[in-house]
């Protein structure tokens, strides 16, 4: 089992979830990520959901990033994911490339196969098709960025090529970690799976090792390595608080959860906790929690979501400072002094 050095980069991400209205949702995602760039962060992710207001917030992420990528000046942007299959591909190429040059080169852009079936119909596609959509999208995306003619002659306006080695894959699959690494992409894994009926017990770890395994195996030789996992964290600095907020939290999440596939979880709040993935508490209490995810000690980059806890907008911002000045450095990142950036 293929192991990486330590914890290269740390990022915020965030499914627009706040309990409010759309407008306030984009002030509040952008507040957070005007606070992680603050508290030194290398990185902000954002999720595409189209309609499903529960699950997600933000159909239109190139819009909110150039929006956010005005207010921010050194964190890079990136998106977790574009729901591929839904969007027609050169589109999404001209976006990607003027969203990297207007941010000053901060874009990175996260793809995936996504989204519910009915938004699929909504959109005149099967989803019984998404992998085949999404393969077909991605090629003609990667081509348009490389500068490549389209069918009829034309080329990328404006041309973008150094995107190509900025696209990230997200899976639950370990074929989807293969495709991933074979196109010599990032990959992104997500911060909770449902269990499959052969192994209702399994840790999120037991799920992944094999997609990282499968990713490094299919890479080229000579590829560097671009691993991101996603974990849901909160971090207060009061521990019975965290429990309160994290308990309702979750109960107000748990229709969506089963609804998903996961198993049914207990009544205690410490049950759900390890249900959801989720590593809640004191500073102390989560570096413990993510110390026994053994997926740490194999990626590049660690990015971390409130979901499903969806505190406060108050106790987000804190949970932002604490991950980047107490947490994270436990656990290997190495935060970028105003030198470092200086020397960029």
């Amino acid at each position: 089992m293929k192991r990486l050095a330590h914890l290269k980069r740390l990022g915020f991400f965030t499914r627009l979830l706040d309990q409010a209205g759309p407008a306030e949702r984009y002030r509040l995602a952008t507040e957070q990520i005007v606070q992680a760039e603050k508290c030194g962060l290398d990185s902000a992710w954002i999720a595409q959901h189209h309609f499903h207001e529960p699950e997600g917030g933000l159909p239109a992420p190139f819009a909110f990033l150039g929006y956010v990528a005005a207010r921010t000046s050194r964190i890079r942007l990136g998106t977790g994911i574009v729901t591929l299959p839904l969007e027609h591909p050169v589109r999404v190429a001209e976006d990607a490339a003027v969203l990297d040059l207007m941010s000053g080169g901060r874009f990175e852009l996260g793809v995936g196969t996504g989204g519910n079936p009915t938004a699929f119909a909504a959109f005149g596609l099967d989803s019984a098709q998404r992998s085949e959509i999404f393969s077909s999208n991605l090629d003609i995306v990667r081509n348009a960025l490389a500068g490549r003619p389209l069918v009829g002659g034309d080329t990328l306006y404006p041309p973008r090529p150094q995107l190509c080695s900025r696209i990230w894959q997200a899976t639950f699959s370990v074929s989807g970690g293969a495709r991933a690494g074979k196109a010599g992409d990032g990959l992104l894994l997500s911060r909770t799976q449902p269990r499959s009926k052969d192994a209702p017990r399994a840790t999120l770890a037991d799920i992944q090792h094999p997609i990282i395994d499968a990713y490094l195996a299919a890479l080229p030789a000579g590829c560097e390595p671009r691993i991101m996992a996603s974990r849901s964290i909160f971090a207060a600095d009061d521990h019975q608080e965290a429990l309160r907020l994290a308990g309702i939290g979750l109960r107000r999440a748990l229709p969506n959860f089963m609804a998903g596939g996961h198993l049914p979880p207990g009544d205690t709040v410490a049950e759900m906790i390890t249900a959801f993935d989720t590593h809640v508490g004191a500073p102390d209490e989560v570096i413990a929690s993510l110390r026994n995810d053994s997926i740490l000690d194999r990626v590049t980059d660690l990015v971390f979501q409130v979901h499903s806890v969806d505190p406060p907008h108050p106790c987000i911002l804190r949970s932002i400072e604490l991950v980047a000045d107490k947490v994270a450095p436990a656990l290997g990142w190495i935060k970028e002094t105003a030198a470092d950036v200086a020397l960029v």
